[in-house]
């Protein structure tokens, strides 16, 4: 199953709020929510990456959906993640947040067990003959330790397999092949998970862009967008140089006490916090929650962007 259209524009994959106790912080969900729609995006994401999808248990992943799904009432599309190991897990997944009304199921290569590229293509055809909606292919190697390899991704897409791909790899190369291949295919979204490649992710032929970074700042990821839309690439790359300055805030955390994930994760959640969006900047466990010296640095990115 295929999108009517390609996917395009910004998809901001949404941060989940926590409460201090760790349980899912609906009213401070619902505000990012607002935040990112009045921001101007098109579509939302949630239980992905920067949703810590990998650490909210089935209950609170399902009730993500649901808040947001209910939030929003339709009237912009809501993907989400079925992220998990192996195709059984996936498909329960699938079943649950289709029931609560995702318009779309971004899923990943099989991670933890070792499988065969043909494995991995018997993983989507398998979850997409599954699915009532369309299903988004989420290239992310850092994470499960397999690159989506471009003629695969095109294959999966012309036999009407996947409606899209969500790229994180870091793979230039790979990526323009599967820009190039996707202008002869309906329907089939390409979307750079790049929170500082956009630009020309975007000069390149790409749909859109799923940044991380556009929880914290919706409105620049959607000026930049438009900017490279009309063609405007003076005014979109001062965006962009902008929106890279801004992503120094993922560093904030000192590497010596935790993971690249504690930092930018907690990065985000103290920017939010910090802009009034959500009421706790709390992540998951076991992740490392930033200091208070360390958020004072998040806080002089944005102010240095003009967010303060």
């Amino acid at each position: 199953m295929t999108f009517p259209a390609p996917l395009t524009g910004v998809v901001p994959p949404v941060c989940t709020p926590l409460t201090p106790e760790g349980e899912v912080d609906v009213p401070s969900l619902l505000r990012l929510v607002d935040h990112l729609l009045g921001g101007g995006v098109d579509a939302l994401f949630v239980l992905g990456s920067s949703s810590e999808a990998a650490y909210l248990t089935d209950r609170q992943r399902r009730q993500v959906v649901e808040s947001v799904v209910g939030h929003v009432g339709g009237q912009h599309p809501v993907l989400a993640g079925v992220i998990d190991m192996t195709t059984p897990r996936v498909l329960d997944h699938v079943e649950s947040v289709t029931a609560a009304g995702a318009d779309a199921v971004v899923v990943t290569a099989p991670y933890y067990t070792r499988t065969h590229p043909a494995e991995i293509a018997r993983h989507f055809r398998l979850i997409a003959a599954a699915s009532p909606v369309p299903v988004v292919a989420y290239d992310i190697p850092v994470a499960v330790h397999t690159k989506l390899p471009a003629e695969l991704v095109l294959e999966l897409a012309a036999d009407g397999t996947l409606a899209g791909l969500k790229d994180s790899s870091g793979d230039l190369a790979g990526f323009r092949e599967v820009v190039t291949g996707a202008r002869a295919l309906s329907g089939f979204s390409v979307l750079t998970g790049s929170e500082l490649l956009v630009d020309a992710a975007l000069a390149l032929g790409a749909h859109g862009a799923v940044p991380g970074l556009a929880n914290v700042d919706p409105h620049g990821y959607v000026r930049l967008d438009r900017s490279c839309r009309a063609r405007d690439w003076d005014r979109a790359r001062v965006e962009q140089d902008r929106l890279c300055a801004l992503f120094h805030l993922v560093g904030a955390g000192d590497p010596a006490r935790m993971g690249g994930s504690s930092s930018a994760l907690g990065a985000f959640k103290a920017a939010l916090h910090l802009r009034g969006i959500i009421d706790c900047p709390a992540t998951a466990e076991p992740q490392v929650p930033l200091s208070p010296e360390e958020v004072r640095r998040v806080g002089k990115f944005l102010a240095a962007a003009g967010l303060l």
